[in-house]
């Protein structure tokens, strides 16, 4: 099938023949022709050379390109790609007795920008970000059936959280392939755990911290730990597990905490307490020390111009939870903010500890786990940054 051509400014093919996965506006020579938003295009250089096949969108990044080869985008090029994932989480032993739940498709890192599918002991769920996945998510599902076999139960389109509602429609109620029961139980390291896929945040539950709170639990024996911007308590669980003399779950929405109950339930554990509060709030009011400090916050800085006010804010909340802290006491400190770099985290935890006049040590760099590839040629998708330090 031919499709419409979009041309590239002259020398503005480098990053595409990097192999970069974006094509921002100011790359492309206009007038364009008339398309749809999501519509495939065969992208062109000035001389009319042919250099990739992606998805249009009329935005700063019009373009995210999916191949760098001519061939078609159909059900057989999802078959393949959704394969390469399946085996590659294969290799990663996620699929163990003591696991149910990982990502399977990472977009960018996975060679399928905008398009995100987590899996929860049998239901695929799926988010598109980018209104091209959308339009091919029959194809999408065809591959994953195909694929996955009698491993998939159910496959649940999430997409109305990341697309305006105009590109949402006739999707059943969000089920696309059978239906499951909802919130399901998940099972993560040998603990359960709830997942309100239909209206948590992100896919349900988030997977990308997972080994993270591995690590946490390996400090938390007969520690005090807060765990702040809790949502449905999974460091909490973690820690408590391990032996934590006392835990408590901070978040100021009273759906998470209430799912977080049930979890503290599901794995027979009553020394969590949940607290429903605005977390600066929390850190303004409190009277009581930890020797552990979880700061998970949602994204500050979804965008570059978000930036400034993003760092503001890490610098206060670090600030207020060193406060907090007995003499010794560790700090898991993470941005999921992808303007945010490891880097610019590191200094605003470092003016937090000047500005507190304490003495920190790094004792371990945090970053997302391998189902969440980060491509060699697209940086930005390393998006979870975190740090462990030591607060005295």
């Amino acid at each position: 099938m031919k499709l419409p051509q979009i041309q590239i400014k002259r020398n503005r093919e480098v990053s595409i023949k990097r192999f970069h996965p974006w094509i921002f506006s100011g790359a492309v020579q206009m007038p364009i022709p008339p398309l749809n938003e999501g519509e495939l295009v065969e992208v062109v250089d000035d001389k009319g050379q042919f250099l990739a096949i992606g998805h249009y969108q009329p935005d700063s990044i019009m373009i995210r390109i999916l191949t760098f080869y001519k061939e078609n985008v159909d059900v057989n090029f999802f078959l393949k790609r959704i394969s390469s994932c399946w085996e590659y989480r294969k290799r990663l032993n996620l699929r163990e007795k003591q696991t149910n739940v990982f990502r399977l498709v990472h977009g960018e890192g996975d060679g399928l920008p905008g398009l995100i599918i987590d899996y929860y002991n049998g239901l695929a769920v799926v988010q598109c970000h980018s209104a091209g996945m959308l339009r091919m998510l029959t194809e999408i599902c065809e591959a994953l059936i195909l694929v996955l076999k009698n491993e998939l139960k159910a496959v649940y389109n999430k997409s109305e959280a990341t697309l305006p509602p105009k590109f949402i429609h006739n999707i059943n109620d969000g089920f696309i392939f059978n239906i499951c029961e909802n919130p399901l139980e998940i099972k993560e390291n040998n603990h359960y755990f709830l997942v309100d896929f239909i209206q948590g945040q992100k896919t349900g539950f988030f997977i990308d911290q997972r080994e993270n709170r591995k690590l946490l639990a390996s400090f938390s024996a007969n520690k005090s730990v807060a765990n702040l911007y809790g949502y449905t308590g999974a460091f909490s669980v973690y820690a408590a597990s391990a032996g934590a003399k006392e835990v408590i779950t901070v978040d100021s929405s009273a759906k998470a905490l209430a799912i977080a109950e049930k979890n503290y339930s599901l794995n027979k554990l009553s020394n969590i307490r949940n607290i429903e509060m605005d977390v600066l709030d929390f850190l303004r009011s409190n009277i009581q020390y930890f020797d552990i400090i979880i700061l998970d916050p949602p994204a500050f800085a979804k965008h570059q111009k978000h930036k400034e006010s993003a760092l503001r804010a890490y610098k206060q909340i670090n600030a207020k939870a060193m406060r907090w802290l007995n003499a010794g006491g560790i700090l898991f400190s993470f941005s999921c903010s992808q303007a945010i770099t490891a880097n610019d985290l590191r200094q605003a935890i470092f003016v937090a500890a000047a500005s507190e006049q304490k003495s920190v040590r790094i004792m371990h760099q945090l970053h997302q786990p391998p189902d969440h590839p980060i491509s060699i040629f697209h940086p930005e998708g390393e998006y979870l940054k975190g740090f462990v330090l030591q607060v005295e």
